[in-house]
């Protein structure tokens, strides 16, 4: 990475204009600290300096962000990205604009962050960009929103505790989810434009087991019976009842990235799997929700289901409004088996809790996860660089998003 004094700023926020780049820019300004040098960016001028203009009233103390405009040229984000040491990318759907900021940040250094959630997308940019940005020092981590932050660091903080307590590694993780939200018009563009921009093969195979995994782990799919496999339902000592999660496969994929990476499985233990499902209160409305998503990536997959959709949700760059999003919520319960000998099976509990609108917390992620790569010489150098995971920032980030407001636990559970 190049020198930090050669570059004009700590971060730029780069689709500030947006609704997910307006919340984080938000956050930027009230919580950061008061000299840091920032900037939004993105295509109009006119568009950043009103921005500015409404984040002024939130903080008048401390140093105003700087106006940079670029278009999705390489000349333009090079020019961007040398002039940072971070760069937060808001522009979505990113299979449609966010290649060539991930390509411009490899090749010059600079450390990138962004909110997909798009597998398809984040197993392209791996093949495509992650050696250079190891040879460049840039850390790049995608999928560091609510897809799949949480996911991640909760497996990591369960991971770490067991190697701490036990000295072993984890056999089998399973997680609950549970999100009480309306999504954003960027979210909804992105579910609609994979199959067509892809195709359902190659979206398919991204999301096999160990897709996104530098090595391959051990197999998942015989741990699950006919009742799951076809119904959904699943019933999970100390979780309860759980059904198929639209979110899984992002979040799944990711994790099992994160196991590959640290110490090639060692870390986590070679017989680690990791599965998520949403939480359901019985099993009719378990079975409906498992219908409902089977159906929903079935319809997805047709251009005239795609066509209706797009009249009926929110434009990209919209989304839902503030007050309506602050009863939302976003819970992860989750239960790791411990990789032992023995007749007792020890087990650990892991949670994550945000109350409040998620792509607020998606700001919220985007934005700390930035000052741990700023303020945390050691790790970075540690890290070197690459295509990476929310949970190689590790304890340092869970520290952050703590202090911010989010509830992230581990524990071990009594002997049975």
């Amino acid at each position: 990475m190049a020198s930090s004094n050669a570059r004009n700023y700590d971060i730029i926020l780069f689709g500030a204009t947006g609704y997910t780049g307006k919340l984080c820019a938000e956050y930027i300004t009230l919580k950061l600290p008061a000299d840091l040098k920032w900037a939004v960016a993105g295509r109009s001028a006119s568009k950043l300096s009103a921005i500015v203009d409404e984040l002024k009233p939130l903080n008048s103390d401390r140093r105003q962000p700087g106006i940079e405009t670029a278009a999705l040229t390489p000349e333009d984000l090079d020019n961007l990205v040398k002039r940072t040491r971070v760069l937060i990318n808001t522009v979505g759907p990113y299979h449609l604009y966010g290649s060539p900021v991930v390509e411009a940040c490899a090749k010059n250094g600079t450390h990138y962050l962004d909110v997909t959630g798009e597998t398809p997308w984040v197993l392209e940019m791996i093949k495509k960009h992650h050696e250079t940005a190891k040879a460049n020092k840039a850390i790049i981590i995608p999928e560091i929103g609510v897809e799949s932050a949480p996911s991640d660091l909760v497996a990591w903080s369960l991971a770490s505790l067991t190697r701490n307590k036990l000295s072993v590694g984890l056999r089998e993780v399973v997680c609950s989810f549970e999100m009480k939200a309306a999504p954003s018009g960027g979210t909804l563009a992105t579910l609609l434009g994979l199959p067509a921009h892809y195709g359902v093969k190659q979206v398919q195979d991204s999301m096999r087991p160990w897709a996104l995994s530098p090595i391959t782990g051990s197999k998942t799919e015989k741990a699950k019976s006919w009742v799951t496999k076809i119904l959904g339902l699943r019933s999970v000592p100390k979780l309860g009842l759980v059904t198929t999660s639209l979110a899984a496969g992002a979040n799944e994929a990711i994790v099992q990235r994160s196991w590959g990476l640290q110490d090639n499985g060692k870390f986590y233990g070679s017989k680690f799997t990791y599965a998520e499902y949403q939480k359901t209160n019985n099993r009719a409305t378990g079975i409906a929700s498992h219908l409902f998503v089977v159906m929903l990536l079935v319809a997805l997959a047709t251009k005239p289901v795609r066509w209706l959709v797009k009249k009926l949700v929110y434009a990209p760059g919209q989304g839902p409004a503030k007050e309506s999003t602050k009863n939302e919520l976003l819970e992860l319960h989750t239960i790791a088996t411990a990789d032992q000998g023995g007749r007792t099976t020890k087990r650990a509990y892991g949670r994550f809790r945000y109350d409040g609108g998620m792509y607020y917390l998606t700001g919220i992620l985007l934005a700390e996860a930035a000052m741990v790569l700023l303020q945390n010489d050691d790790l970075t150098k540690k890290l070197g660089g690459g295509l990476l995971t929310p949970a190689m920032l590790g304890q340092s980030f869970i520290d952050k998003i703590r202090n911010a407001g989010a509830i992230v636990e581990a524990e071990m559970l009594p002997d049975e």
